[in-house]
């Protein structure tokens, strides 16, 4: 799915590695780091990840994001907790 948006497979394939990767830049790497911070168990969005997210995006920008990533968890867990299986929406190209 991504992949019809434009983002390479090279990049999706590197995205547990999104801290590091030159294939990322700083307003990915903020914008993931917060993505992490909502939905690790045990982890909470710092005054700090917070302040450099806000450095990349305005108050609606950071609004949506949270929106987006809140969505996914709650599906996430909907789905992990009703037996469904995986879409496939992203295959690897081979």
């Amino acid at each position: 799915m991504s992949s019809e948006l434009g983002v390479s497979d090279e990049k999706i394939l590197a995205l547990s590695d999104y801290a590091t990767s030159a294939l990322y830049d700083d307003a990915e790497r903020a914008a993931l780091a917060y993505a992490d911070a909502m939905t690790v168990t045990g982890q909470d969005v710092s005054d700090q990840l917070f302040a450099r997210l806000r450095a990349f995006y305005d108050d609606d920008a950071i609004v949506e994001l949270t929106a987006v990533i809140a969505w996914e968890n709650a599906s996430s867990k909907f789905n992990r907790a009703l037996r469904v299986p995986s879409q496939g929406l992203w295959k690897r190209r081979g």
